[in-house]
C-alpha cells in the first residue's frame, strides 16, 4: 500500500524538554482513501471480529462486574512492571478498608492506576457513538 504523509513534526516543549510533536493532517484525508479489494477484505474481517466480540457481551451476566475485575487485574499487572509488590487480593482488601499484606504505598499506587483506568473507560463510553442500552453502566 502506498502511503502519503499523514502529518508533520513541529518543535514543541513538553515537561520543560524540547522535542518534536506530531501534528496529524485534518480528516478526511486528501486525496480520499482508496478502498481496493485487499483493504475491503480486511475491513470486512474487522467488522466480523467486532460483531463476534459484540455478541459475546450478551453472554456476560453483568458487564460492570467483568469490567471491574478486568480493570483491577490490569492495574496490578501494570504496576508490577514498575516494581510494586501488590496483588489483586491486596488491592481488593485495600478497597474494602482491610489490611493488605504488602506496604500500603504499593497498594495505593495500584489504586491510582485503577482510578486512571476507570476515568479513561468513562470518557471512552461517553465519546463512543453507541446506543445507551449497549454501554456498560459505570458509576460516576
Amino acid at each position: 500500500m502506498n502511503r502519503s504523509p499523514t502529518g508533520r513534526y513541529e518543535p514543541t516543549v513538553a515537561a520543560g524538554i524540547a522535542c518534536q510533536g506530531f501534528v496529524p493532517e485534518p480528516l478526511p484525508p486528501v486525496p480520499p482513501l482508496l478502498i481496493d479489494g485487499e483493504l475491503q477484505h480486511r475491513l470486512d474481517q474487522a467488522h466480523l471480529a467486532l460483531g463476534r466480540l459484540d455478541s459475546l457481551t450478551t453472554l456476560l451476566p453483568d458487564a460492570h462486574t467483568f469490567l471491574y475485575s478486568y480493570v483491577r487485574k490490569e492495574a496490578v499487572l501494570s504496576s508490577q512492571i514498575e516494581g510494586t509488590r501488590s496483588s489483586l487480593s491486596d488491592l481488593l482488601l485495600f478497597e474494602e478498608d482491610g489490611a493488605p499484606g504488602v506496604p500500603i504505598d504499593d497498594v495505593a499506587e495500584v489504586s491510582c492506576y485503577v482510578a486512571a483506568l476507570d476515568l479513561g473507560v468513562r470518557r471512552l463510553m461517553r465519546s463512543l457513538s453507541m446506543p445507551a442500552s449497549a454501554r456498560c453502566q459505570i458509576p460516576p
